[in-house]
């Protein structure tokens, strides 16, 4: 089917993490939704989830972002349009915290059920007979979470499987990083000990050719700050099972092209924002000098 007009529409909800940190991620996403025949939007406001805020008790700052969520999004979410979100604690956060957060407001409600995982739309919307790319490749597979807690990794998985993915998962538990967590002095040591009991050394004892797949963005981070492998998102892997070319190169790694591009798509927007900061810090000086001479 082709992308178009007539396509069916589904919102993918841009993440701070994934929007500014792995856009790769939300690229890989898009390629995937359009391959599967949707129409992609994504919200044109800059919105949080607000997450980071409650998780350190600030609810009163928390639900106004997700009341701007719910004005800004009230036509899509009158329209009945799927939200497909990326990071697993922002989904968590539709499906679970909104509701008790507002549980009066019928677009909470709406909201909530139209909130998928990418796994979780691809799904139920691509029909079981349907052949999909294969990729077949061993992989290490870490659940965050959120997701194991409120959606389950049963849809991830049956995914997986359909694309060829013969994949492991370790013990079930917390990668340690937990959100902002491990990034606090006083928490790293519990982060590191935790992040020890199962899922690190899994991860530095895979086979180099092995995929390393972790949807959560903190997930993610623990891995690339402990381990000299990155995980991948699995829209990335779908992306790569869509591409099977990229895999073919001779790297260290399956994922070493994918964080070559991701590290040249941070490097030029290092270097717009520095861009950006030297001509806003050049007419702040200029307005200043101005000011001095009168």
């Amino acid at each position: 089917m082709e992308n178009g007009a007539l396509a069916p529409a589904v919102l993918l909800w841009a993440d701070t993490f994934n929007n500014y940190f792995l856009p790769a991620t939300a690229k890989a996403a898009v390629e995937v939704l359009e391959t599967a025949g949707f129409r992609v939007l994504v919200p044109r406001a800059n919105l949080c989830c607000g997450r980071p805020l409650y998780d350190f008790g600030m609810l009163d700052r928390a639900e106004r972002l997700l009341l701007e969520i719910l004005d800004q999004l009230e036509p899509e979410i009158e329209a009945g349009i799927p939200v497909v979100g990326l990071e697993p604690s922002c989904v968590a956060v539709f499906r679970d915290e909104l509701t008790n957060l507002f549980p009066q407001d019928a677009r909470a409600q709406a909201l909530s059920r139209q909130t998928f995982l990418l796994s979780e739309f691809l799904e139920k919307h691509i029909s079981p007979s349907a052949s999909l790319p294969q990729l077949p490749r061993k992989a290490l597979l870490h659940g965050h979470c959120h997701h194991k807690a409120i959606m389950k990794m049963t849809a991830e998985e049956s995914l997986l499987r359909r694309l060829g993915v013969d994949f492991t998962a370790p013990a079930p538990g917390c990668c340690g990083m937990a959100g902002s967590f491990g990034f606090h002095q006083e928490h790293f040591d519990i982060s590191q000990t935790i992040g020890e009991l199962e899922l690190l050394p899994s991860v530095r004892q895979a086979p180099d050719d092995w995929l390393i797949i972790a949807d959560g963005f903190s997930c993610r981070e623990q891995i690339a700050q402990n381990t000299p492998r990155r995980a991948l998102h699995l829209a990335e892997v779908l992306q790569m099972a869509l591409q099977p070319s990229a895999l073919d190169r001779n790297n260290p790694y399956p994922e070493s092209d994918a964080v070559r591009e991701r590290e040249a798509d941070i490097q030029a927007s290092m270097k717009r924002a520095a861009k950006g900061v030297g001509i806003a810090a050049g007419a702040a000086l200029a307005t200043w000098l101005l000011a001095r001479k009168r």
